[in-house]
């Protein structure tokens, strides 16, 4: 199967011959892929080396000429680096685009902590009004690129994994999707942690929510779940930063008593970066681990399902 990546110049390509407004920014990172597109809208496709404050200038320069600017290139480079230009160029300036990540928390260990890039998420959460997609599978990300190509002058920011779900399901860019019921909780699996979560909560008496758009949170979705369910305890399984979206849920249910419990990549730096495998079960994301921490955390209220 091809890879979220694998899908998104394909994908933006095709956009480019369809609407004259797309116009793609590369840093390096991925111009190779893009090299029918460049030789077809060289207007409309530009690299402007390994600059990445640049890369986010330059998108904003485009936005402000009214084209839709789609911004690309490592995680860490395209948030972390030029978070400044994010913020001031994009933000400040109120105008639109579409930032596009690969590489994701640590998807590629072998590139060392350069190319991780855990908080991304959670650094854009201290800026207004973004949209963030996280796709679970190659078929959700095309679908979320292309709702956000399409999404007016708003500023979105796309976050894309090796990792994949076995199957896609039917997103839209806004709800959650209830993928699984039960009463003693409930557990919000984001994007390509879904198949982890679900074989850690086999048999477990919750309900499961997946989320592929986490900004805007999807507030009622998870009141209506809490809400059905004997308890409101919180569980959210996020592939960045653990607690990135443990403001959103406390401010869902603000008038609920609940409680939370933030499962996500932690703050301490792993130094022997092995393989992406090694990478989940070294924050505790793997089924194994998510189901002790899960279990522990719900108690014997979660206790198994008999049917």
């Amino acid at each position: 199967m091809d890879t979220m990546r694998d899908r998104f110049a394909p994908v933006v390509s095709r956009l480019l011959d369809e609407d004259p407004r797309v116009a793609v920014v590369l840093a390096e990172i991925g111009k190779d892929a893009f090299a029918e597109a460049m030789r077809k809208h060289p207007d409309r496709v530009i690299n402007v080396g390994i600059r990445e404050q640049l890369l986010v200038g330059a998108g904003a320069g485009l936005a402000l000429a009214g084209l839709r600017p789609v911004v690309h290139t490592f995680a860490s480079f395209l948030v972390e680096r030029p978070f400044e230009q994010i913020k001031l160029d994009f933000g400040h300036q109120g105008l639109g685009g579409v930032l596009v990540s690969a590489a994701a928390s640590f998807d590629w260990p072998a590139g060392g902590f350069t190319h991780m890039a855990p908080g991304d998420v959670a650094l854009l959460d201290t800026l207004d009004g973004w949209t963030v997609h996280v796709p679970g599978h190659p078929d959700e990300a095309e679908t979320l690129l292309r709702d956000a190509v399409a999404a007016g002058d708003d500023k979105v920011y796309v976050r894309l994994s090796v990792q994949s779900n076995t199957r896609a399901l039917p997103v839209d860019g806004e709800r959650f999707l209830t993928v699984r019921e039960g009463r003693r909780g409930v557990v919000v699996a984001v994007g390509p942690l879904l198949d982890q979560v679900l074989a850690a909560t086999e048999g477990l008496d919750v309900s499961v929510l997946y989320a592929t758009t986490v900004r805007p949170f999807d507030a009622r979705a998870l009141r209506r779940a809490a809400g059905a369910a004997d308890s409101a305890d919180v569980v959210v399984v996020e592939p960045y930063l653990a607690g990135t979206s443990t403001g959103a849920v406390n401010d869902a249910l603000a008038d609920v008593p609940h409680r939370v419990l933030a499962l996500g990549v932690g703050r301490r730096e792993l130094r022997r970066y092995g393989q992406v495998e090694e990478h989940l079960a070294a924050h505790g994301l793997d089924a194994g681990s998510l189901r002790g921490r899960i279990s522990d955390f719900l108690g014997e209220r979660a206790s198994v399902r008999t049917s």
